[in-house]
């Protein structure tokens, strides 16, 4: 009687204890450190390589890359490793080159089988990012982590490669340059990367494979890591995304399979000069350490040989028991004995008259309303943040620092839109009748995950476990059933809550519209919990008072400080062509940093139509037209130019009489090139049937790494081929070149990333 007395607040206790269950147990809660033997992981003293690294920016090509390189390899040689540096040029499928130096250290193992590979880079992302997140905490984990393992004094089975890699953030190149050139490569079975893309949270696992992944998922479970966080769906979404690791250029180039191990919250620190080593979460580091330490002592000593697969697996991970993994040939069976048990509880409800056909009718309506007025309400109400806040656009990965409570807000609110839809039907319908809706939903999602993303099909366990409930509806007596109910509803909530938060975190706040119709979504599946409360009122009113809560505080948070600093640009551009010269911005608005350059009424757009290419295909918003400083401009050189067989063969030079960072070639129409080559190593990647077609846009983008590096091509075309091409030289010197009086960013300022910045460029033009 006490239990009934209490049970809606025994209940809320239940699917709260659910929820916060679900993010408590993703990854380890580091404390104090204690009892740490020699031969564990050590966060203490893996903090002391991630601080010593993560000092200054360190991208490929700057001096203190350098002195992180020298510090990596002197680190590894304590351990009595010998170290090798591979020096290479790269150049990849899109014609991004450089010159680069891969860290290379190996263990011999006892047995002649294939290798497995610790991967993770070193270089930092250009030009203002520290680079601790992304990727020091990748190298100090397997630093840290190959010296607790050698002091095991166990010799592994399978030898131990070890690439810290170059020129990652410039395009996988020295991952390109390793598979591509260096003999090690073929002895690779196995590659267990670990990245970053923010600087907190739980470090998922994905895949990387060219066929199945039954036989790798299998292995990962055998591994046992602690606390796996992965699941089949994030990978086929990684898949879609323009966004690789150096791992993919093992997939795609080599056909070796691996894993990736990587975290994505506080996104907004990914890239920039917030990425400092006081901002990654220790419990993040400690999550990435527990993968490699059980990884590396796992597949050091199992068959690497046979990790192929045909089949693919779904898979999850779930608290205590890990992975959790099934066929893709199971996925459609199940969802037709789902459909089949739904069709045969329908008709026992309709003839033992538990369920109405008017009823089951009604329910669609504020399930259907629900889902309608939430996804449209978040799709249209980030816009209108957008203009509300227009400094959002400058933060160009899309999550903002306040980018929590708008999930919150908008959770919140959906939520309270779903109890205000449905505080009638409560009171007017019963369970199952609300529940068909929802679980009808849920079963036409299934089958189209069936045929077109099987990875998302254990979206189908909460369809057996709602078909279990309504089956406790039909054939039980009337009773609260509240409390088994809310324990029965455990798992969905385990399994599914975080991926409500995760893709808005993952790929930008305009994908809250996901995760409102996620929630709406899960809402459906607790109908049967929620008509049961005895007033649905005073919970619409909760959400909603939760809700505006959430959006005030993301009002008041809206703004920058130290802690959150405001993203901003700014280039300087000397077009040799016609003598003029530029401020440029990507900003779409003008702050107190930025007006010393652009004035308080710049030009909108770019000052011209073919600039300098930039990630997520972002364009110069604002200009002004400013006076001419002498800067020492490039020397292009015709080294040859012939016709063979009515084939053109131009040699081409370039040399950088200022020692700058990038060299760029653009051009406005499209080319057909027979032959590429970049200091005569030649582009393997995407020339089918002996022809490179370009469309207009970037040729090349080449970093240059030493001070008397040139820059010789070799293009082979036909013989009408028109050749003419604008040449950007750009150098990060604009804050300190002696030629420019500029006032310095403020503290709460920062270079916006994932653009070219504090930059001054000089743009040439050749016609061959």
């Amino acid at each position: 009687m006490v239990l009934k007395k209490y049970s809606n607040a025994v209940s809320i206790l239940i699917l709260i204890a659910g929820i916060y269950f679900s993010f408590y147990t993703l990854f380890p809660n580091l404390g104090a450190e204690t009892n740490v033997t020699d031969t564990e992981f050590s966060t203490e003293k893996a903090l002391v390589h991630l601080k010593n690294i993560s000092k200054k920016p360190h991208y490929t090509g700057s001096k203190e890359h350098a002195v992180v390189r020298n510090y990596i390899v002197e680190e590894f040689e304590k351990l009595g490793l010998k170290v090798e540096i591979q020096e290479q040029l790269a150049i990849n499928s899109r014609r991004t080159a450089t010159a680069t130096k891969n860290i290379l250290t190996r263990i011999k193992g006892s047995e002649s089988g294939k290798a497995l590979l610790l991967l993770t880079h070193y270089d930092s992302s250009p030009h203002s990012s520290f680079g601790a997140s992304d990727a020091g905490s990748g190298v100090v984990v397997i630093l840290e982590g190959v010296r607790a393992f050698l002091t095991q004094n166990k010799v592994p089975k399978n030898d131990i490669i070890i690439c810290i890699s170059d020129a990652e953030e410039l395009g996988l190149l020295g991952a390109n340059a390793f598979v591509n050139y260096h003999p090690w490569a073929k002895d690779i079975g196995l590659v267990l990367n670990f990245e970053a893309r923010g600087s907190g949270g739980p470090s998922y696992m994905l895949v990387e494979t060219n066929g199945g992944n039954k036989n790798l998922i299998e292995a990962f479970k055998k591994a046992n890591t602690p606390y796996p966080v992965a699941n089949s769906l994030m990978y086929s979404v990684y898949k879609m995304l323009p966004n690789d690791t150096d791992l993919t250029v093992f997939r795609e180039n080599k056909n070796i399979d691996g894993f990736n191990f990587a975290f994505i919250d506080d996104f907004f620190d990914y890239h920039t000069a917030q990425d400092i080593f006081n901002r990654l979460d220790l419990n993040t580091l400690q999550h990435q350490a527990s993968y490699l330490m059980a990884g590396l002592n796992y597949f050091s000593n199992s068959d690497l040989e046979n990790l192929k697969a045909e089949e693919d697996f779904v898979y999850f991970n779930f608290p205590y028991f890990g992975m959790v993994f099934y066929p893709f040939s199971w996925v459609l069976p199940m969802v037709l004995i789902c459909t089949l048990l739904f069709l045969v509880l329908l008709g026992v409800g309709f003839s033992n008259k538990k369920l109405t056909i008017i009823g089951v009718l009604k329910g669609l309506i504020p399930f259907i309303g629900s889902l309608l007025i939430t996804s449209l309400g978040a799709f249209y109400g980030w816009k209108f943040l957008l203009k509300i806040h227009p400094n959002y656009t400058n933060i160009l990965h899309g999550f903002t620092y306040n980018g929590y409570y708008y999930i919150a807000a908008f959770v919140a609110l959906t939520i309270a839109i779903c109890f205000w839809f449905y505080k009638g039907f409560f009171k007017k319908r019963t369970a199952q009748d609300l529940v068909i809706a929802p679980i009808f939903s849920w079963i036409l999602i299934n089958f189209g995950i069936a045929f077109y993303l099987p990875g998302a099909a254990f979206f189908i366990i909460p369809v057996f476990i709602l078909l279990l409930i309504l089956a406790i509806l039909l054939f039980g007596k009337q009773q609260n059933n509240l409390i088994l109910f809310s324990i029965a509803v455990l798992p969905i909530l385990v399994i599914f809550s975080p991926l409500i938060k995760m893709f808005p975190v993952g790929l930008g706040l305009k994908m809250l519209v996901i995760s409102t119709v996620f929630t709406v979504l899960l809402f459906g599946l607790l109908i049967p919990i929620f008509q049961q409360y005895k007033n649905q009122k005073k919970a619409y009113y909760l959400f909603l008072f939760i809700g505006f809560m959430a959006l005030i505080s993301a009002s008041v948070n809206s703004g920058y400080s130290e802690e959150r600093k405001q993203p901003n640009s700014i280039v300087y551009v000397y077009d040799t062509t016609i003598n003029e010269a530029y401020w440029g911005s990507y900003n779409t608005n003008i702050d107190s940093f930025t007006t010393q350059f652009l004035g308080e009424n710049p030009i909108k757009g770019s000052y011209k139509e073919n600039s300098s290419a930039s990630k997520y295909n972002t364009k110069i918003n604002l200009h002004k037209q400013t006076e001419i400083v002498p800067l020492k401009q490039p020397t292009i050189t015709i080294v040859s130019d012939t016709i063979i067989n009515s084939n053109r063969r131009v040699c081409l030079s370039i040399y950088s009489n200022r020692n700058a960072n990038k060299i760029e070639l653009r051009t406005a129409f499209s080319m057909e090139f027979m032959q590429f080559k970049v200091n005569e190593v030649p582009l393997k990647k995407a020339i089918t049937k002996d022809v490179l077609k370009l469309k207009p846009g970037t040729v090349l983008s080449y970093y240059r790494t030493s001070e008397n590096e040139i820059i010789d091509l070799e293009l082979v075309v036909s013989e009408n081929q028109q050749l003419e091409f604008d040449i950007f030289e750009s150098k990060y010197d604009l804050l300190t070149n002696p030629l420019f009086k500029i006032e310095p960013r403020p503290s709460t300022m920062m270079p916006m990333p994932f653009v070219l910045n504090d930059a001054t460029i000089i743009k040439s033009n050749i016609k061959l």
